[in-house]
């Protein structure tokens, strides 16, 4: 099993929007989710109802991309995470634990009642300016 960088994870863990982009039909798209990371899973849960364009292009076609990044306009801060996944549905273990996570982090959504999916990355390529100007840390699972 590859090891995830801890800077990685605790980008991830310090974050709570991800830009998801999926494609079907020659046509990609883009949105906005609040999510919550398991480390010990390593997946993103994020809710959302499965008539999104997002959600149902996902279910065409799992192979998902994304994006979490910094904002700032000091380049020598910026920082950010770029990956590769596939979503899939939790099963009933794994979708007790996501939610108790996701609800922790973002109580409000109970109310929505929309359903709850998992995002398992499979290339994280972090960049870290900190580290260098350009610095990468990619990661291949």
């Amino acid at each position: 099993m590859t090891t995830i960088d801890r800077r990685i994870i605790e980008f991830i863990q310090g974050h709570h929007v991800l830009t998801l982009a999926t494609c079907t039909g020659r046509q990609p798209y883009c949105a906005s989710l609040f999510y919550a990371y398991l480390e010990e899973e390593n997946v993103f849960a994020f809710t959302s109802d499965a008539a999104t364009r997002h959600l149902s292009e996902a279910l065409q076609n799992p192979a998902v991309a994304g994006a979490i990044v910094l904002e700032t306009k000091t380049v020598g801060l910026i920082r950010g995470l770029q990956f590769q996944g596939m979503l899939f549905r939790p099963d009933k273990e794994l979708t007790r634990h996501a939610r108790r996570a996701y609800l922790r982090r973002f109580p409000f959504a109970i109310l929505r009642g929309t359903p709850l999916w998992t995002l398992r990355p499979t290339f994280l390529k972090y960049t870290d300016n900190r580290l260098g100007f350009g610095k990468k840390i990619i990661v291949t699972l």
